[in-house]
């Protein structure tokens, strides 16, 4: 018959596979210690989200106001070096709005010449509008519609700066997601104390090269065209003031790589840089005519180093030396310009730190509601369904292993809400067997043979189960993709759960039904 038809190998396939589900789920029972002399492949295990494990929750304001105000004033030069190659007459170039409605305004010598003006503004940026009254006041503004897919590709991109800072710190499973028009979200599982992540994230500003203005240096007072900024190398620095053109010359989303670098002979420690061809270009440029002066690496409106150009730097690969006193000085600095910069200024608007004893009780009372279910599950199958319902217990027992061991494998994070989708999980884990086994009692009901009956209830029973849980993963899959955080946890413990409770309901227990009825060959069955 069809139910001791199990060929050999999927006899070894169904148990081999339940076997690997308890070797996999195995590290999350053992302690730290035990867990480390396992092999690296045998490690994994699954990661607590911040709600059980504790850790900081912190929210960031992406200053969107500022970028249409810095890319206008980035502007500036451009328009003004473009007006005065083509012979172009203005007065009073300026910025104002800077707060709100950021605009660009110059007023025309000649007002026959506002067409050619035109013209131009959209050659340099044809995001740019451009109106010009009978008085010769030109006013050039931001697309509305640019500006907007501008804002949303800097909150993008700040996420994705802001996870390769966090991943730098070594920090694990950090969650990072947008909120509103312009917040971000980020949860770090398991950091007590944020101070050196919320450090690493200070540095907001976005990262610019500019030259130093020697003239203004020397006098200590900031000239027309720059601005005296604090120098932040080093403690012993505090007070320190370098005077920085206003003029970006490389910007620092141009900057591909840092790393600490020690010269072969001299064994100077510095901070080799990579550049990619947009910014190995300005930098050659600027370079080549400012060999012996300063240049300024600015974050955060401060200075984080200004060494001298020594040398043309013609391929984009240049090196900070000299000045760092260790390694680590150095390190910080690298990995400060090798995570990138930010797109437009962050700030802190709100901290909340999850002490590891709330998210024990949290575990604890997860871990009771979850218990709970599957005593009440259990004692129901076996209540309606006698030895049968034992069987379904034991693939529940099955059907968590093989869950854990799945939410090990693919390193998931595990929350409340996926805890309560573990617990939701127990109970539809033995839908499956509900329809399987009603559908015998039907076929007893009939007058069918026991052995039929049993044939007749797995197979008639598998359509309207695989149909039933393919919906629900369906409803998971969307989950997964438009939610975030712990919505996707729940979604994850949910179709891992489902996907292994069709093979539990159609594997292990037909083979336990299997084994069991050929030793005990019954007439009738007690269900």
């Amino acid at each position: 018959m069809m139910l001791f038809s199990l060929s050999r190998s999927r006899k070894i396939s169904i148990i081999g596979f339940c076997a690997a589900g308890l070797l996999f789920c195995l590290p999350n029972m053992v302690s730290k210690g035990t867990l480390e002399k396992f092999p690296a492949w045998l490690q994994h295990t699954v990661n607590l989200g911040l709600d059980l494990r504790g850790g900081s929750h912190l929210q960031l304001e992406v200053d969107l106001k500022a970028v249409n105000a810095e890319f206008l004033s980035n502007l500036l030069s451009d328009v003004r070096g473009t007006l005065r190659k083509e012979n172009i007459g203005y007065l009073n170039l300026r910025v104002e709005g800077k707060d709100s409605n950021p605009r660009l305004f110059l007023n025309l010598r000649d007002i026959g010449q506002k067409d050619k003006v035109i013209s131009i503004i959209k050659k340099i940026d044809n995001s740019l509008l451009t109106e010009v009254t009978v008085d010769g006041q030109v006013t050039i503004s931001v697309d509305p519609i640019a500006a907007q897919n501008r804002a949303k590709k800097i909150i993008e991109q700040s996420i994705e700066v802001i996870r390769r800072r966090i991943d730098e710190s070594g920090t694990k499973e950090p969650t990072i997601l947008r909120q509103g028009e312009d917040r971000i979200i980020v949860q770090l599982p398991g950091v007590e104390d944020p101070q050196e992540v919320k450090k690493l994230l200070g540095k907001t500003a976005k990262m610019t090269f500019h030259m130093v203005d020697h003239g203004a240096q020397n006098t200590g007072i900031a000239s027309s065209d720059s601005t005296m900024m604090d120098y932040v190398r080093s403690d012993e620095d505090s007070g320190r003031k370098i005077a920085v053109k206003n003029t970006i010359s490389v910007s620092g989303e141009h900057l591909i790589d840092a790393q600490v670098s020690t010269d072969s002979q001299t064994g100077e420690i510095g901070v080799s840089l990579r550049f990619n061809k947009i910014g190995a270009r300005k930098f050659a440029e600027i370079s080549a005519s400012s060999i012996g002066r300063q240049f300024a690496i600015v974050l955060d409106g401060k200075v984080l180093t200004a060494p001298v150009f020594r040398s043309a730097i013609p391929d984009g690969n240049a090196s900070i030396s000299g000045g760092y006193r260790s390694i680590k000085e150095a390190n910080e600095l690298a990995l400060l310009l090798r995570a990138g910069s930010l797109p437009a200024p962050l700030k802190v608007v709100e901290e909340r730190t999850v002490g590891p004893s709330l998210g024990a009780d949290s575990i604890h009372d997860g871990r009771n509601a979850t218990v709970v279910a599957f005593l009440l599950v259990s004692i129901f199958m076996i209540a309606g369904y006698s030895v049968f319902g034992l069987f379904a217990n034991v693939a529940l027992i099955f059907n968590m292993v093989l869950l854990f061991a799945g939410l090990s494998l693919l390193q998931a994070t595990l929350t409340l809400p996926g805890i309560a989708g573990i617990a939701m999980t127990i109970g539809m884990a033995v839908d499956a067997n509900v329809l399987i086994y009603e559908r015998i009692k039907e076929e007893l009901r009939l007058g069918t043979p026991a052995l039929a009956a049993i044939e007749a209830g797995y197979d008639r029973a598998m359509t309207t189960i695989v149909d039933s849980n393919l919906t629900t993963l369906i409803a998971a899959a969307a989950l997964y993709e438009f939610g975030t955080g712990p919505i996707r946890g729940f979604a994850v413990t949910t179709a891992i759960g489902i996907s292994v409770s069709m093979f539990t309901a159609l594997s292990v227990t037909k083979l336990i039904t299997a084994w069991w009825f050929k030793d005990k060959q019954l007439e009738t069955l007690p269900i």
